[in-house]
């Protein structure tokens, strides 16, 4: 199995000349081979959301290197980074950052329309995304008439609809309600096994967690623990990460 992202000896240091300085990653390594499904859990100030913006390419690290499907970004500028971002990367956020005055269709064909693909092609590709996940009845409905459920589906098709190297999700139920929730991450499960895609997902969320194939946890910028759900059931997953989570942040 090859890997999609390797984080190599990444650490982030705030603060500029003569100030003092906040580090916020601390030599950081890790793997994320392709088909995983990997979470990253950790506290407020752990790390992850530094992390998550440097694997995004928002932020660059202090020193280290992240190859991505082969690409080392932190050597990415200008128009080669913005086009990596582009083809490379699908981003999940908590508030779904959809365009209100869009509708879902136009949401999610934004990435290709920018792009100037045809017409005709991104209309094939926005109806075989919708399917996958289950929102082909309301692609002509506008944000403010959909539940949060659906939006943050939208999302997902949006994010995918460029076939990203890999999937990243900020806290991606953090607005849902457990109903919506499981229903996205059953959704992204779907999509992980069937069709292979690479998807990271930070959480604090041990239920969203107990999703992943394996859980990296950070603290105080340094990744400390690795749990692996090898063949147990979801439940009990869930429960073996409660277990290091209160150990791990205790």
């Amino acid at each position: 199995m090859t890997s999609i992202v390797a984080v190599q000896q990444v650490k982030k240091v705030y603060g500029k000349v003569h100030e003092e300085k906040t580090v916020a990653l601390k030599n950081v390594n890790f793997q994320v081979e392709t088909g995983e499904f990997i979470g990253i859990m950790g506290a407020s100030g752990s790390g992850k959301s530094t992390l998550l913006n440097i694997l995004s390419t928002i932020d660059r690290p202090t020193s280290g290197q992240v190859l991505i499907n082969g690409y080392d970004i932190t050597k990415l500028r200008g128009n080669k980074l913005s086009d990596f971002r582009a083809h490379q990367i699908g981003f999940i956020f908590q508030d779904f950052n959809l365009l209100e005055d869009l509708t879902v269709e136009e949401n999610i064909a934004l990435p290709l329309s920018l792009e100037e693909m045809s017409p005709k092609r991104i209309k094939a590709l926005v109806t075989l995304i919708s399917k996958k996940l289950s929102i082909s009845s309301i692609l002509k409905k506008y944000p403010a008439e959909i539940s949060g459920g659906q939006k943050q589906r939208a999302a997902a098709a949006r994010a995918l609809i460029t076939k990203p190297a890999i999937l990243l999700g900020d806290e991606p139920t953090g607005s849902l309600d457990s109903s919506s929730a499981r229903e996205l991450l059953n959704t992204m499960t779907n999509l992980n096994q069937k069709d292979k895609i690479s998807i990271l997902l930070v959480t604090h969320d041990p239920v969203s967690a107990s999703f992943c194939q394996r859980i990296l946890f950070i603290k105080d910028g340094v990744i400390g623990k690795e749990l692996r759900r090898n063949n147990l059931d979801r439940i009990s997953f869930y429960h073996q990460i409660l277990n290091e989570v209160e150990s791990f942040e205790s």
